[in-house]
């Protein structure tokens, strides 16, 4: 009799880490979910296997994203455990040694976008996108779906990906007018060569488990079923339920546990969701039920009860509204031209602000994607910031991507060379993910360092 596969787990509370003391986001929030599986029995099931997370190592946070001035000035070690307990699990999975995964892990990382210069939303790098880069550079896979199920817009997640035509990013969240980072519309929706590889899903507040599960049905199932992903990705933000202080949603542990059921992710990551004992433990355990194939049938809240919560009239409808809008731009995706009043030559340009609300650092970025008719074209920014009343150095910061063509890659590589001399930046940056490689370079210090898979 061939046993079935176990469901890995790893628990990362991050002792050591923490904004402030009393900050939502502690490590309070593991502590008490993991208490509660514990006392439940749920780590002695067979079907259950937890692992002792490693470090990612630098080269895994160069590739993905450009930490200025360096990697280390932007992570701690815990942030590299985080990130490491999202790359063994994909790991395992990928090997066959286990059918799915969970990783409970903080700090969190779906607010982190390519370049960081700090804390924003909680995070400093994006676990899960950094996670789907290790996935593609060692093992070959190529097409990715992220489902953010948090109550948040996963905004850094959406800009690692918006040039991207195999990474699918589907965000369902609280409608952006109402809560951080003030982002994730239904018009956001990727780069001219991925236009409708970003689908966002905002949600009014008041949204249960029955619109939850409604946009799961008739929207994200179809276009998963369209996309194939070789591998799916639950960033499993649990904000959304009903009693966390930072949303106003009225999702329930067993609305999570059954679009988890009927998503069926590869790995879940943990994201965000700070109501550390009215929700944590029982929407992390039915979860977990959940991936294993278990039944999470009892575990409900105590203060929950069927029928406690009734949409306000109208909600249904607008749902219904959006996913049928969703539905067409998908299907229109691959008939769709690119903004021409943003492509000037070969280039495509976008101009964007972005605040780091934790460390008061505000950043301009213009983005320019090189267009290729062979490949997806290389990706250059421009970033420059101030922290207080001084500038925080600018960067140029040019990316390779996987499928780059050999015109691409030469091209990327001289602009590096010749931008080395170019006293107006303080960092260079090349990031080729197809040699897999990284350079920096201060032109203050003179100094050059690298990185190689």
């Amino acid at each position: 009799m061939i046993k079935s596969k176990k469901t890995g787990l790893i628990f990362f509370p991050a002792f050591d880490w923490a904004i402030t003391p009393t900050h939502p986001e502690r490590e309070e929030r593991l502590l008490y979910t993991r208490d509660q599986i514990f006392e439940e029995g749920i780590m002695d099931l067979p079907q259950i296997e937890e692992y002792k997370p490693p470090l990612a190592n630098i080269h895994d946070i160069a590739r993905l994203h450009f930490c200025v001035p360096t990697v280390e000035k932007q992570t701690t070690e815990a942030h590299l455990i985080a990130a490491g307990a999202a790359i063994l699990l994909s790991d395992k999975i990928v090997s066959g040694e286990i059918k799915n995964g969970f990783a409970l892990v903080r700090p969190p990382g779906h607010h982190a976008m390519k370049v960081v210069r700090g804390n924003r939303g909680f995070c400093n790098i994006n676990n899960e996108a950094i996670m789907v880069d290790h996935l593609r550079s060692r093992h070959g896979k190529k097409k990715i779906a992220i489902i953010d199920t948090d109550v948040h817009h996963g905004d850094g997640t959406q800009d690692i990906f918006w040039h991207d035509p195999d990474v699918l990013f589907v965000s369902f969240h609280q409608d952006g007018r109402t809560l951080y980072p003030g982002t994730g519309y239904t018009y956001e929706l990727g780069g001219p060569g991925a236009y409708a590889r970003t689908i966002n899903i905002p949600l009014q507040p008041g949204a249960t488990d029955e619109s939850f599960l409604y946009v799961m049905d008739n929207l994200i199932l179809p276009i998963l079923n369209d996309f194939k992903p070789d591998f799916i990705v639950n960033s499993a933000g649990q904000d959304n339920h009903y009693t966390d202080p930072l949303g106003s949603m009225r999702i329930t542990a067993q609305g999570y546990a059954r679009l988890t059921e009927k998503l069926r992710p590869d790995l879940a990551v943990l994201e965000g969701g700070y109501a550390i004992e009215t929700a944590l433990p029982y929407v992390n355990m039915a979860i977990i039920l959940a991936l294993a194939g278990l039944d999470y049938s009892g575990v409900r809240e105590p203060d929950y009860w069927p029928g406690r919560f009734k949409e306000r009239a109208g909600v249904a409808a607008g749902v219904e509204r959006l996913v049928d809008e969703l539905l067409q731009r998908w299907e229109r995706r691959d008939r769709v031209s690119p903004d021409a009043k943003r492509i000037s030559g070969n280039y495509y340009t976008r101009n964007k602000r972005i605040f780091y609300d934790t460390d008061y650092i505000e950043e301009d970025q213009i983005e320019q994607l090189r267009l290729c008719d062979n490949c997806p074209g290389y990706l250059v920014i421009d970033s420059d910031a101030k922290h207080g009343c001084g500038r925080s150095g600018r960067a140029l910061c040019i990316s390779v991507p996987h499928a780059a063509c050999g015109r691409c890659r030469g091209e990327a590589a001289e602009l590096y060379g010749r931008s080395r001399q170019d006293s107006q930046y303080d960092y260079i940056y090349l990031q080729d993910k197809h040699d897999d490689i990284f350079y920096g370079y201060s032109t203050d210090s003179d100094h050059e360092w690298s990185s190689e898979g």
